[in-house]
């Protein structure tokens, strides 16, 4: 249940020798410079700046840790850019540490760094040069980034970057990665420092440190400090007090609770208003897709195949990528306007009460949109078991996709009562909610025990966010879920067509189990449309019934019997899998209901009069209710499952939290039933 890391032995590829006024020097074909800094440095956006579209994301050999790979066009060199997690040292042995000091020797891509960007906050230089000294150590050749220049002469700070750069043993430049000010002068010195590059030093390997006095740590933050203080004029730290008067209100323990909720509340309101078009615009070409192909397609295998199975699943997939998109645009630009980390302090005390992280609460609304982007989100959590445990409970959150189940189980409950269904859609919400805080607080004392790591993070400075880094990040979310979890997504659509498909049913086994009524229908002369319609929907229930799906739904329906389910209820809940939403499509073909504008209402009042052998109501409360609380509980999205086993690195933990959601819903909703039908409720 670890993450492990991948380590092979430092071996260097063969160099071109060159001796050049005695020194020597080393060349490769293809240099590859790692970018290291603090967090909140603005690391990323200058990686976003110098690569531009030309980046890809990828993780670490042997680890769930996200590494960004982009090429950075030199004045006459190419190079490979790697993005490394951001860090505050290297010398604590957390996983992000590890990699990023194995990254830069090259005990993981069994190449060592050609030479290291270290970018530097020049608004907070005491507390970066403490990185700064850990990655001199190396003794890989290094190119120090002073970003933020611009900020830190609007208030009055000035640097001495000549004797930085003499302190440091490396050139430094001063600028700006938002605006791109000295970003050309960056490439300018990389470019010369990789063509005299010098053989790098020995690797001294930072001492233990068994307590504070008198350690190399210790001597480190002494010797940043001092040096800071060397070459600053102004404050080493840039605190205005518009920032200490917003701060005021932002991260206050009540006012800052209620700017968090309006500003998640715009977000995700601009997030279904906004994704509403794209998606609709999704839908409408998949089934004009769907439609062209059908009709130049004679009915048969493949045109159902390409129709229902591959166009009916890649716009399964894509509909949900306007969400994905507009949610990570947000994402970052709260994120580099410096709210983010804000919004993490107010909520840290709340949600440690339950051993997840203040972060965790970003991911956790979300995902009453989709689980999917939540998921992907939380990489906003450093910490490996603060993320696991939040993404184990990601999915109790009532997402967009459960909102048909409901609207039909409480239209046919309370049709003519909308404030009690109103209330049952409160109460399905809420305990979504409760039940995850409570899963994750017993997760944290079990599968992935301890409490959430303590809260440490810097304030970053207010800043107009980065329109272009926003894009970029959303670009890059957005075909990171196309190209890995679409692929699995897809493979699952196809697969739940099959087993929805065949065996085919011929005209002897329909005979064979149709009633007496239906054969009736079905053998009728009249071809009034209505009947024609009623014939073709009886067909379809039956084909189902005979199918794979159908066949799976007979085989548990002894399972689900003591939930009050029938084997059509149990095939709705199978083919949900694929996704929550084909429950109500499900139960419409088994239930013989024939397409239209009325559809709908056919579904709900057949559902209210459907009686069981003995005369009672099919769809009664005690039926209804525990069937409403199993679609709360449990885990029925595939999609989310891939989503699951690519962000934790394992197909353990996702078919774990499947494992457990199961349960969990299951128990539930038979807990449900047996309070009901105690108190007389049928």
């Amino acid at each position: 249940m670890h993450d492990t890391l991948a380590h092979c032995q430092p071996t260097a590829p063969q160099p071109t020798v060159v001796r050049r006024t005695g020194a020597v020097h080393l060349r490769r074909r293809h240099p590859r410079v790692a970018l290291v800094g603090n967090p909140n440095a603005g690391k990323t956006t200058l990686f976003n700046r110098l690569t531009g579209l030309r980046a890809k994301t990828a993780n670490f050999p042997g680890t769930t840790l996200e590494r960004r790979l982009g090429t950075l066009a030199l004045p006459e060199a190419v190079v490979d850019l790697e993005d490394l997690p951001g860090l505050y040292t290297l010398a604590t042995g957390n996983v992000e540490e590890c990699v990023a000091r194995d990254a830069i020797k090259g005990t993981v891509s069994c190449e060592g760094a050609s030479a290291v960007i270290l970018v530097v906050d020049a608004t907070n230089l005491a507390r970066n040069l403490f990185l700064a000294a850990e990655v001199r150590d190396l003794g890989v050749p290094m190119l120090v980034a002073l970003n933020m220049i611009d900020l830190a002469e609007k208030e009055g700070l000035e640097i001495d970057v000549s004797t930085l750069s003499r302190e440091l043993g490396a050139s430094v430049v001063a600028l700006s990665a938002r605006t791109g000010a000295g970003v050309d002068r960056l490439r300018e010195e990389l470019q010369g420092m990789l063509d005299e590059r010098v053989a790098p030093l020995a690797f001294v390997e930072p001492r233990a440190c068994p307590g504070c006095r008198g350690c190399g740590s210790a001597a480190r933050f002494d010797w940043a400090e001092e040096v800071a203080s060397r070459v600053s004029r102004g404050a080493t730290r840039i605190s205005s007090a518009r920032t200490q008067q917003i701060d005021r209100i932002l991260t206050h323990p009540v006012a800052g609770l209620v700017a968090f909720a309006a500003v998640m509340s715009l977000v995700f309101i601009a997030i279904f208003v906004l994704a509403r078009y794209p998606m609709g615009l999704i839908e409408s070409w998949t089934a004009a897709g769907g439609a062209f192909v059908g009709a130049h397609l004679p009915a048969g295998d493949l045109r159902s195949l390409l129709v229902d199975g591959l166009i009916g699943g890649v716009g399964g997939v894509v509909v949900f990528l306007p969400q994905i998109c507009i949610l990570f645009f947000f994402i970052s630009l709260l994120e580099d306007s410096g709210y983010l980390a804000r919004a993490a302090f107010v909520m840290d005390r709340l949600m440690g009460k339950v051993g997840l992280p203040g972060k965790a609460f970003v991911p956790m609304l979300s995902a009453h949109a989709c689980a999917i982007p939540a998921i992907m989100s939380t990489r906003v959590i450093e910490d490996r078991r603060d993320r696991l445990a939040t993404i184990l409970v990601l999915p109790l959150m009532t997402c967009s996709a459960r909102l048909p189940v409901y609207a039909l189980i409480t239209a046919v409950l309370f049709a003519d009562r909308p404030v009690l269904g109103g209330l049952s859609f409160a109460a399905a919400y809420a305990l979504g909610l409760g039940v995850a805080l409570g899963t994750a607080w017993l997760f944290r004392r079990t599968v992935v025990p301890g409490d959430s790591l303590p809260l440490l993070l810097e304030l970053p400075t207010y800043k107009a966010p980065s329109l272009r880094n926003a894009a970029l990040a959303m670009r890059d979310r957005a075909g990171l879920f196309l190209t890995k979890a679409g692929s699995v997504i897809l493979l699952i659509a196809l697969g739940m067509w099959v087993a929805a498909s065949y065996p085919r049913l011929d005209d002897a086994s329909l005979r064979r189990l149709a009633s007496s009524a239906d054969l009736a229908v079905l053998d009728g002369a009249t071809k009034e449309p209505v009947i024609e319609t009623r014939a073709a929907a009886l067909r379809g229930r039956y084909a189902l019934e005979y199918s794979l799906a159908g066949r799976l739904g007979k085989l548990i329906e002894p399972a689900f019997r003591p939930l009050g389910f029938d084997w059509r209820m149990d095939v709705g809940v199978l083919t949900s899998f694929a996704a929550r939403e084909t429950f109500v499509s499900t139960l419409a073909v088994v239930y013989g209901i024939g397409a239209g504008e009325d559809g709908a209402a056919n579904l709900r009042q057949t559902l209210r009069a459907e009686r069981r052998a003995d005369g009672s109501a099919l769809f009664g409360l005690a039926t209804a209710l525990p069937l409403l609380v199993f679609y709360v509980l449990a885990m029925q999205c595939l999609a989310t499952q891939a989503v699951t086993r690519r962000e934790t690195g394992s197909w353990k933990w996702a078919l774990f939290q499947l494992g457990y959601m199961t349960v969990l819903a299951y128990s539930a909703a038979l807990v449900t039933r047996f309070a009901l039908r105690s108190i007389g409720i049928a």
